[in-house]
Protein backbone atom coordinates (compact mmCIF):
# COMPACT_ATOMS: atom_id res chain seq x y z
CA UNK A 1 0.00 0.00 0.00
CA UNK A 2 1.52 3.39 -0.88
CA UNK A 3 1.72 5.82 2.56
CA UNK A 4 -0.28 8.99 2.43
CA UNK A 5 0.80 12.15 1.59
CA UNK A 6 0.16 15.07 4.06
CA UNK A 7 0.09 18.41 2.38
CA UNK A 8 -1.78 20.19 5.21
CA UNK A 9 0.96 21.54 7.22
CA UNK A 10 -0.53 25.22 7.48
CA UNK A 11 -3.72 23.98 9.20
CA UNK A 12 -1.33 21.83 12.13
CA UNK A 13 2.31 19.91 12.34
CA UNK A 14 3.27 16.37 13.82
CA UNK A 15 4.66 17.29 16.88
CA UNK A 16 8.91 17.01 16.84
CA UNK A 17 10.31 14.00 18.50
CA UNK A 18 12.51 17.07 20.34
CA UNK A 19 9.09 18.89 21.63
CA UNK A 20 7.51 15.47 22.77
CA UNK A 21 10.60 14.97 24.67
CA UNK A 22 10.43 18.27 26.55
CA UNK A 23 6.89 17.84 27.43
CA UNK A 24 7.90 14.88 29.01
CA UNK A 25 10.67 15.58 31.11
CA UNK A 26 8.34 18.51 32.30
CA UNK A 27 5.57 15.93 32.93
CA UNK A 28 7.70 13.01 34.33
CA UNK A 29 10.49 15.40 36.63
CA UNK A 30 9.15 18.85 37.13
CA UNK A 31 5.17 18.84 37.43
CA UNK A 32 4.99 21.15 40.11
CA UNK A 33 2.55 24.45 40.15
CA UNK A 34 4.86 27.27 38.92
CA UNK A 35 2.73 29.99 41.15
CA UNK A 36 4.13 27.35 44.52
CA UNK A 37 7.34 28.27 46.80
CA UNK A 38 8.80 25.18 47.54
CA UNK A 39 10.90 22.96 45.28
CA UNK A 40 8.62 21.24 43.26
CA UNK A 41 6.96 24.75 42.52
CA UNK A 42 10.44 26.86 41.95
CA UNK A 43 11.35 23.91 39.69
CA UNK A 44 8.31 24.23 37.63
CA UNK A 45 8.97 27.89 37.65
CA UNK A 46 12.19 27.71 36.25
CA UNK A 47 11.29 25.73 33.76
CA UNK A 48 8.94 28.46 32.60
CA UNK A 49 11.12 30.94 33.00
CA UNK A 50 13.90 29.61 30.67
CA UNK A 51 11.39 28.83 27.82
CA UNK A 52 10.25 32.45 28.20
CA UNK A 53 13.55 33.67 28.03
CA UNK A 54 14.62 31.56 25.31
CA UNK A 55 11.58 32.43 23.60
CA UNK A 56 12.16 36.07 23.71
CA UNK A 57 15.80 35.95 22.06
CA UNK A 58 14.42 34.05 19.44
CA UNK A 59 12.24 36.85 18.06
CA UNK A 60 14.52 39.79 20.00
CA UNK A 61 12.48 40.41 22.61
CA UNK A 62 12.66 40.82 26.53
CA UNK A 63 11.15 38.10 28.69
CA UNK A 64 8.53 40.19 30.52
CA UNK A 65 7.23 40.86 26.87
CA UNK A 66 6.19 37.11 26.82
CA UNK A 67 2.69 35.56 27.43
CA UNK A 68 2.27 32.05 27.29
CA UNK A 69 -1.41 31.40 26.37
CA UNK A 70 -3.31 28.41 25.12
CA UNK A 71 -2.88 28.89 21.15
CA UNK A 72 -2.44 31.03 18.16
CA UNK A 73 -6.53 32.08 18.41
CA UNK A 74 -6.46 33.26 22.73
CA UNK A 75 -3.01 35.20 21.80
CA UNK A 76 -5.37 37.11 18.97
CA UNK A 77 -8.49 37.85 21.06
CA UNK A 78 -5.95 39.03 23.84
CA UNK A 79 -4.23 41.41 21.57
CA UNK A 80 -7.33 42.29 19.73
CA UNK A 81 -9.99 42.40 22.49
CA UNK A 82 -7.25 43.17 25.01
CA UNK A 83 -6.29 46.32 23.64
CA UNK A 84 -10.11 47.43 22.34
CA UNK A 85 -10.57 47.14 26.07
CA UNK A 86 -8.24 49.47 27.28
CA UNK A 87 -7.73 52.27 24.49
CA UNK A 88 -11.11 53.82 22.88
CA UNK A 89 -10.80 54.55 19.23
CA UNK A 90 -11.44 52.59 16.23
CA UNK A 91 -9.72 49.45 15.06
CA UNK A 92 -8.22 48.77 11.24
CA UNK A 93 -7.56 44.89 10.51
CA UNK A 94 -6.46 43.70 6.76
CA UNK A 95 -9.51 42.26 4.87
CA UNK A 96 -7.62 39.07 4.79
CA UNK A 97 -7.03 38.53 8.71
CA UNK A 98 -7.73 35.23 10.18
CA UNK A 99 -10.98 34.94 11.53
CA UNK A 100 -10.00 34.74 15.16
CA UNK A 101 -8.94 38.68 14.52
CA UNK A 102 -12.04 39.46 12.45
CA UNK A 103 -14.32 38.19 14.90
CA UNK A 104 -12.49 39.35 17.74
CA UNK A 105 -12.65 43.24 16.55
CA UNK A 106 -16.58 42.47 15.70
CA UNK A 107 -17.01 41.36 19.23
CA UNK A 108 -15.23 44.74 20.48
CA UNK A 109 -17.91 46.73 18.02
CA UNK A 110 -18.74 46.27 14.36
CA UNK A 111 -19.00 50.41 14.39
CA UNK A 112 -15.39 50.23 15.81
CA UNK A 113 -13.91 48.26 12.76
CA UNK A 114 -12.42 49.66 9.57
CA UNK A 115 -11.18 46.95 6.85
CA UNK A 116 -8.03 47.60 5.11
CA UNK A 117 -8.47 46.19 1.60
CA UNK A 118 -5.71 44.11 0.00
CA UNK A 119 -4.91 44.06 -3.66
CA UNK A 120 -4.75 40.93 -6.66
CA UNK A 121 -2.20 39.26 -4.86
CA UNK A 122 -3.40 39.63 -0.75
CA UNK A 123 -1.08 42.21 0.09
CA UNK A 124 -2.68 44.77 2.21
CA UNK A 125 -2.96 48.35 0.33
CA UNK A 126 -0.74 50.45 2.13
CA UNK A 127 -2.56 53.90 0.96
CA UNK A 128 -5.91 52.77 2.43
CA UNK A 129 -4.23 51.66 5.64
CA UNK A 130 -2.48 55.61 5.11
CA UNK A 131 -6.11 57.13 5.10
CA UNK A 132 -7.69 55.08 7.88
CA UNK A 133 -4.77 56.37 10.08
CA UNK A 134 -5.41 59.84 8.55
CA UNK A 135 -9.00 60.21 9.87
CA UNK A 136 -8.27 59.21 13.44
CA UNK A 137 -5.53 57.25 15.39
CA UNK A 138 -6.94 53.93 15.77
CA UNK A 139 -6.45 51.45 18.88
CA UNK A 140 -5.07 49.08 17.06
CA UNK A 141 -3.94 48.12 13.57
CA UNK A 142 -3.81 44.47 12.96
CA UNK A 143 -2.41 43.23 9.90
CA UNK A 144 -1.05 39.48 9.89
CA UNK A 145 2.51 38.59 8.46
CA UNK A 146 2.35 36.04 6.24
CA UNK A 147 -1.23 34.67 4.75
CA UNK A 148 -2.32 31.44 6.13
CA UNK A 149 -4.49 30.81 3.42
CA UNK A 150 -2.34 32.65 0.23
CA UNK A 151 0.71 32.76 1.91
CA UNK A 152 1.09 36.10 0.76
CA UNK A 153 3.77 37.86 3.09
CA UNK A 154 2.68 41.49 4.39
CA UNK A 155 5.09 44.56 4.81
CA UNK A 156 5.00 44.37 8.18
CA UNK A 157 8.23 46.65 8.65
CA UNK A 158 6.36 49.50 5.96
CA UNK A 159 2.86 49.37 8.36
CA UNK A 160 4.80 49.23 11.58
CA UNK A 161 6.39 52.58 10.40
CA UNK A 162 3.45 54.03 9.33
CA UNK A 163 1.38 52.92 12.82
CA UNK A 164 4.66 54.32 14.71
CA UNK A 165 4.24 58.18 13.24
CA UNK A 166 0.17 57.27 13.68
CA UNK A 167 0.53 56.77 17.02
CA UNK A 168 -1.01 53.51 16.50
CA UNK A 169 -0.86 50.34 18.11
CA UNK A 170 0.33 47.38 15.93
CA UNK A 171 -0.11 44.25 15.83
CA UNK A 172 0.47 41.28 13.66
CA UNK A 173 -0.90 37.72 13.38
CA UNK A 174 2.18 35.83 12.72
CA UNK A 175 1.32 32.31 13.69
CA UNK A 176 2.32 31.08 9.70
CA UNK A 177 5.62 33.37 9.84
CA UNK A 178 7.50 31.89 12.76
CA UNK A 179 10.27 29.79 11.50
CA UNK A 180 9.63 30.35 7.96
CA UNK A 181 10.32 33.96 7.45
CA UNK A 182 12.54 36.60 9.63
CA UNK A 183 10.24 37.79 12.56
CA UNK A 184 12.57 40.03 14.96
CA UNK A 185 10.30 42.44 17.32
CA UNK A 186 14.11 44.56 17.51
CA UNK A 187 14.34 45.14 13.96
CA UNK A 188 10.35 45.61 13.22
CA UNK A 189 8.29 47.78 15.14
CA UNK A 190 5.27 45.94 16.20
CA UNK A 191 3.26 46.42 19.60
CA UNK A 192 1.59 42.96 19.41
CA UNK A 193 2.66 39.82 17.96
CA UNK A 194 0.83 36.35 17.76
CA UNK A 195 2.30 33.00 17.85
CA UNK A 196 1.01 29.18 17.79
CA UNK A 197 2.79 26.30 18.61
CA UNK A 198 1.33 23.42 16.41
CA UNK A 199 1.91 25.20 13.25
CA UNK A 200 5.68 24.80 13.66
CA UNK A 201 5.54 21.34 15.37
CA UNK A 202 5.28 22.05 18.66
CA UNK A 203 1.75 20.85 20.70
CA UNK A 204 -1.74 21.60 20.08
CA UNK A 205 -3.34 24.46 22.76
CA UNK A 206 -0.12 26.20 23.03
CA UNK A 207 0.54 30.18 21.78
CA UNK A 208 2.64 33.01 22.91
CA UNK A 209 1.69 36.83 22.50
CA UNK A 210 4.35 39.47 22.68
CA UNK A 211 3.05 42.76 24.22
CA UNK A 212 6.12 44.99 23.99
CA UNK A 213 6.35 47.07 26.99
CA UNK A 214 4.25 49.76 27.56
CA UNK A 215 1.23 48.81 25.45
CA UNK A 216 -2.29 49.02 27.39
CA UNK A 217 -3.95 45.43 27.33
CA UNK A 218 -7.03 44.42 29.42
CA UNK A 219 -6.96 40.53 30.14
CA UNK A 220 -9.74 38.43 28.64
CA UNK A 221 -9.44 36.36 31.90
CA UNK A 222 -9.78 36.63 35.68
CA UNK A 223 -8.94 34.94 38.80
CA UNK A 224 -4.69 34.83 39.30
CA UNK A 225 -1.94 37.21 38.82
CA UNK A 226 -0.16 34.80 35.94
CA UNK A 227 1.64 36.29 32.88
CA UNK A 228 1.14 39.69 33.77
CA UNK A 229 -2.10 39.48 35.18
CA UNK A 230 -2.56 39.44 31.48
CA UNK A 231 -3.59 35.37 31.36
CA UNK A 232 -4.81 34.04 34.72
CA UNK A 233 -4.57 30.49 35.50
CA UNK A 234 -1.93 27.92 36.23
CA UNK A 235 0.66 28.21 33.42
CA UNK A 236 0.90 24.84 31.29
CA UNK A 237 4.41 24.50 31.78
CA UNK A 238 5.23 21.42 29.70
CA UNK A 239 3.87 22.91 26.31
CA UNK A 240 5.45 26.21 26.88
CA UNK A 241 8.97 24.41 27.09
CA UNK A 242 7.92 22.14 24.06
CA UNK A 243 6.75 25.34 22.20
CA UNK A 244 9.97 26.70 22.91
CA UNK A 245 12.28 23.94 22.18
CA UNK A 246 10.06 23.19 18.52
CA UNK A 247 10.49 26.81 17.41
CA UNK A 248 14.24 26.88 18.11
CA UNK A 249 14.35 23.91 15.67
CA UNK A 250 12.33 25.82 13.33
CA UNK A 251 14.48 28.71 13.46
CA UNK A 252 17.78 26.65 13.84
CA UNK A 253 16.93 25.19 9.69
CA UNK A 254 14.99 28.06 8.44
CA UNK A 255 17.42 29.20 5.71
CA UNK A 256 17.74 25.97 4.31
CA UNK A 257 14.90 24.30 5.19
CA UNK A 258 12.63 27.08 3.02
CA UNK A 259 15.02 26.75 0.24
CA UNK A 260 13.65 23.09 -0.49
CA UNK A 261 10.13 24.09 0.38
CA UNK A 262 10.12 26.46 -2.45
CA UNK A 263 12.18 24.21 -4.84
CA UNK A 264 9.73 21.33 -3.93
CA UNK A 265 6.64 24.15 -4.46
CA UNK A 266 7.53 25.31 -7.44
CA UNK A 267 7.98 21.68 -8.83
CA UNK A 268 4.49 21.27 -7.82
CA UNK A 269 3.14 24.22 -9.38
CA UNK A 270 4.83 24.18 -12.35
CA UNK A 271 3.62 20.54 -13.15
CA UNK A 272 0.21 21.34 -12.02
CA UNK A 273 0.02 24.03 -14.45
CA UNK A 274 1.29 21.84 -17.42
CA UNK A 275 -1.58 18.73 -16.63
CA UNK A 276 -4.75 21.26 -15.81
CA UNK A 277 -6.14 23.37 -18.04
CA UNK A 278 -7.37 26.59 -16.30
CA UNK A 279 -5.50 26.30 -13.09
CA UNK A 280 -4.56 29.42 -11.38
CA UNK A 281 -1.86 30.47 -8.62
CA UNK A 282 -3.40 32.85 -6.16
CA UNK A 283 -0.67 35.55 -4.83
CA UNK A 284 1.47 33.97 -7.85
CA UNK A 285 2.99 37.57 -8.31
CA UNK A 286 3.88 38.66 -4.67
CA UNK A 287 6.42 37.35 -1.96
CA UNK A 288 4.72 34.14 -0.59
CA UNK A 289 5.59 31.16 2.47
CA UNK A 290 7.57 28.60 0.23
CA UNK A 291 5.65 26.08 1.93
CA UNK A 292 1.48 27.54 0.57
CA UNK A 293 0.32 26.87 -2.46
CA UNK A 294 -3.28 28.20 -3.45
CA UNK A 295 -4.79 26.81 -6.77
CA UNK A 296 -8.20 27.70 -7.85
CA UNK A 297 -9.75 24.91 -10.04
CA UNK A 298 -12.88 26.49 -11.90
CA UNK A 299 -15.49 23.78 -12.69
CA UNK A 300 -14.61 22.21 -9.54
CA UNK A 301 -16.31 21.26 -6.51
CA UNK A 302 -14.23 22.11 -3.41
CA UNK A 303 -15.39 19.40 -0.50
CA UNK A 304 -15.60 16.72 -3.97
CA UNK A 305 -11.93 17.51 -5.03
CA UNK A 306 -10.71 17.30 -0.99
CA UNK A 307 -12.66 13.90 -0.66
CA UNK A 308 -11.60 12.38 -3.81
CA UNK A 309 -7.77 13.52 -2.74
CA UNK A 310 -8.57 12.25 0.98
CA UNK A 311 -9.71 8.74 -0.64
CA UNK A 312 -6.52 8.86 -2.89
CA UNK A 313 -4.38 9.33 0.43
CA UNK A 314 -3.56 12.60 -0.38
CA UNK A 315 -4.66 15.50 2.54
CA UNK A 316 -4.68 19.20 1.53
CA UNK A 317 -7.67 22.01 2.72
CA UNK A 318 -9.90 23.57 0.78
CA UNK A 319 -9.71 27.98 0.56
CA UNK A 320 -13.43 27.31 1.60
CA UNK A 321 -14.77 27.25 5.07
CA UNK A 322 -17.86 25.42 6.09
CA UNK A 323 -20.72 27.36 8.21
CA UNK A 324 -23.92 25.86 9.29
CA UNK A 325 -23.32 23.13 6.40
CA UNK A 326 -22.96 25.54 4.21
CA UNK A 327 -19.56 25.74 2.05
CA UNK A 328 -18.92 29.69 1.24
CA UNK A 329 -15.94 31.18 -1.01
CA UNK A 330 -13.09 32.23 1.13
CA UNK A 331 -13.20 35.78 2.45
CA UNK A 332 -9.89 35.99 1.39
CA UNK A 333 -9.70 35.10 -1.97
CA UNK A 334 -12.96 37.04 -2.19
CA UNK A 335 -11.07 40.25 -0.92
CA UNK A 336 -8.22 39.65 -3.76
CA UNK A 337 -11.02 40.31 -6.33
CA UNK A 338 -11.29 36.65 -7.58
CA UNK A 339 -15.20 35.83 -8.40
CA UNK A 340 -16.70 33.12 -6.76
CA UNK A 341 -16.56 30.45 -8.97
CA UNK A 342 -12.54 30.90 -8.50
CA UNK A 343 -12.89 31.67 -5.12
CA UNK A 344 -14.98 28.87 -4.36
CA UNK A 345 -13.14 25.69 -5.96
CA UNK A 346 -9.85 26.09 -4.48
CA UNK A 347 -7.26 23.89 -2.96
CA UNK A 348 -4.48 24.61 -0.44
CA UNK A 349 -1.48 22.61 -0.46
CA UNK A 350 0.58 23.01 2.16
CA UNK A 351 4.11 21.51 2.15
CA UNK A 352 6.19 20.45 5.70
CA UNK A 353 9.50 19.98 6.59
CA UNK A 354 9.05 16.29 5.85
CA UNK A 355 7.51 16.42 2.90
CA UNK A 356 9.61 14.62 -0.24
CA UNK A 357 9.95 14.85 -3.99
CA UNK A 358 8.25 11.72 -4.14
CA UNK A 359 4.91 12.66 -2.70
CA UNK A 360 5.25 15.95 -4.72
CA UNK A 361 5.35 13.63 -7.53
CA UNK A 362 2.57 11.55 -6.43
CA UNK A 363 0.49 14.45 -5.88
CA UNK A 364 1.44 15.54 -9.68
CA UNK A 365 0.20 11.94 -10.96
CA UNK A 366 -3.37 12.35 -9.23
CA UNK A 367 -4.47 15.57 -8.74
CA UNK A 368 -4.75 16.21 -12.27
CA UNK A 369 -6.84 12.89 -12.82
CA UNK A 370 -8.58 13.77 -9.89
CA UNK A 371 -9.66 17.30 -10.88
CA UNK A 372 -10.70 15.81 -14.66
CA UNK A 373 -13.35 13.07 -12.69
CA UNK A 374 -14.69 15.92 -10.41
CA UNK A 375 -15.01 18.30 -13.49
CA UNK A 376 -16.62 15.71 -15.29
Amino acid sequence: MTDPVYLDHAATTPLRPQAREAMLDVLSRRWGNPSSVHRWGREARAALEDARARFAALIGAEPAEIVFTRGGTEADNLAVLGRARAVAGPLACSAIEHRAVLAAARAAGSDRLRIVPVDENGVVDADALAGVLREGTPALVSVMWASNEVGAVQPVEHVAGLCAEAGAAFHSDAVQALGKVPVRVDRVRVDLLSFSAHKLGGPRGAGVLFARRGTRLHPLLFGGGQERGLRPGTEDVASAVAFTVAAELAEAEREQAMARAAALRDRLEAGLCERIPGLRINAAATQRLPTISNLSVPGADPEMLLMALDLEGIAASSGSACSSGAVEPSHVLLAMGLPAELAGPSVRFSLGRDTTQQEIDRVLEIFPRVVERVRT
